[in-house]
């Protein structure tokens, strides 16, 4: 068993920060690689995120409404 961290990706240059705006999956959801699992918005752009990996669900780390540093662990999967 792995764990893989999901981390806030920069979606432009001068990206520093983002919101979490919605998360698309809950704690024990199963997600895919690439899947879409929140929105994130930054400079009122939103921007969604995918998985890196396909696995459980097992921690979200930065809840809606937070602003989260580009590169910050919002989350963790846990690979099968």
């Amino acid at each position: 068993m792995s764990v893989v961290d999901v981390l806030l990706p920069q979606s432009g240059m001068g990206m520093q920060d983002g919101e979490i705006v919605s998360w698309l999956k809950s704690v024990g959801d199963i997600v895919e690689k690439d899947e879409v699992i929140v929105e994130v918005e930054s400079a009122k752009v939103t921007v969604e995120v995918v998985a890196p990996a396909s696995g459980e669900l097992i921690e979200i780390l930065a809840e809606e409404g937070s602003v989260i540093e580009v590169r910050d662990t919002i989350a963790r999967i846990k690979e099968p």
